[in-house]
């Protein structure tokens, strides 16, 4: 039998697309018999010793190395994408560097976009936003250059059983909705806003970190039956297929998000993505926890129309959704919930601000 050691490193090629399923399963069986790994690689695979060299030194790829910069760890992973800590070794300066994994480096449109991501990313400024330093190539490895943030995404609290407030939530609402309206006077529109890609920084910031579906608002898949996005966040439009996105699908998905930060789940879940993307389109919102844990009409309001299935009942702008969620915001802070009722002559003033 193959040691443990080969068989690890077999599969590693294999898991990050060095090696086609078939050609490490015919390398697998050539082991057993007790062949070297190496030799097969090379007559096999068509791999150098310093390629072969290379990817046992870098777990085959899952460390990159990059020229000018010393890997400090890794930060997290994504469907296309590694992202590591890691430090120019010119300016000691501490970055993220966004690594295009090697199974798709080798898709065409997914390389495009990630490069594409990364040129957007250097042209747009908002504190909001992470900031992006640029695109370059190291041999076959794509990488971007990004602002390091420390911190934890919403979906990360969540999972974690974090509870947020309504003012909590609230405010995390309305910086995300102030860096989606910069885009919007960008002509971008995000496509994919949910609590995966909001950072909560440690200094209490927040931060949108990803901009992979973002385009113009004219911009419909090529694909009529294609959505883009997250299923979970998708607005009704979306879900059906083929719908070129606008800053409303931007802010159904926000609803999304505020609703799953005050309830802690999705308002609607399934184990088939086709089952959700049917809910989103055919079913109403239905929550007892909104009605039951003591949360304001006034957000109820808010989630209702951010959520609404009509297109044209739903806020028309990024203006009119923050006006009302700064209102409300205002009204919470002008009330003293300290003083006994009594100094004040009676009970208090209800919720203020926003609409009803």
């Amino acid at each position: 039998m193959p040691s443990k050691a080969d068989q690890e490193f077999l599969l590693l090629l294999a898991h990050r697309g060095h090696l086609p399923v078939d050609v490490a399963k015919g390398i697998f069986a050539a082991l057993s018999s007790g062949q070297v790994l190496d030799h097969l690689l090379q007559s096999r695979a068509g791999l150098s010793t310093e390629d072969i060299a290379r990817l046992r030194r870098t777990r085959a790829g899952e460390i990159p190395e990059i020229p000018g910069y010393e890997i400090l760890g890794k930060l997290g992973s994504g469907g296309t994408a590694d992202v590591f800590r890691a430090r120019d070794r010119k300016t000691q300066r501490v970055i993220a560097l966004k690594v295009l994994r090697p199974d798709m480096m080798r898709h065409g449109p997914t390389r495009a976009a990630f490069i594409g991501e990364a040129r957007l990313l250097e042209k747009l400024q908002h504190p909001g936003l992470v900031a992006g330093m640029g695109v370059a190539k190291s041999g076959d490895v794509y990488f971007s250059r990004m602002e390091l943030i420390e911190g934890r995404t919403l979906l990360e609290l969540l999972d974690a059983g974090q509870a947020f407030s309504e003012s909590v939530a609230l405010r995390i609402v309305l910086e995300v909705a102030e860096v989606l309206a910069y885009l919007a006077s960008q002509n971008v529109i995000h496509r994919d806003v949910k609590p995966g890609n909001i950072m909560l920084s440690s200094s209490g910031r927040t931060k949108m970190i990803d901009l992979g579906f973002a385009g113009r608002p004219d911009e419909a898949p090529k694909d009529e039956e294609t959505t883009v996005g997250t299923v979970q966040y998708l607005s009704p439009e979306q879900a059906r297929g083929g719908a070129a996105a606008d800053m409303r699908g931007d802010i159904y998905s926000l609803g999304v998000t505020l609703f799953h930060l005050v309830v802690g789940r999705l308002p609607f879940e399934s184990s088939d993505n086709r089952e959700v993307l049917r809910m989103q389109v055919m079913e109403s919102l239905r929550s007892p926890e909104l009605k039951g844990r003591g949360l304001s009409h006034h957000l109820h309001y808010f989630i209702e129309k951010m959520m609404s299935k009509n297109l044209e009942a739903r806020y028309q702008s990024w203006d009119e959704l923050m006006a009302d969620i700064r209102g409300q915001i205002e009204g919470r802070e002008s009330l003293d919930f300290t003083r006994d009722a009594s100094r004040r002559g009676g009970p208090g003033p209800g919720p203020a601000g926003g609409r009803r």
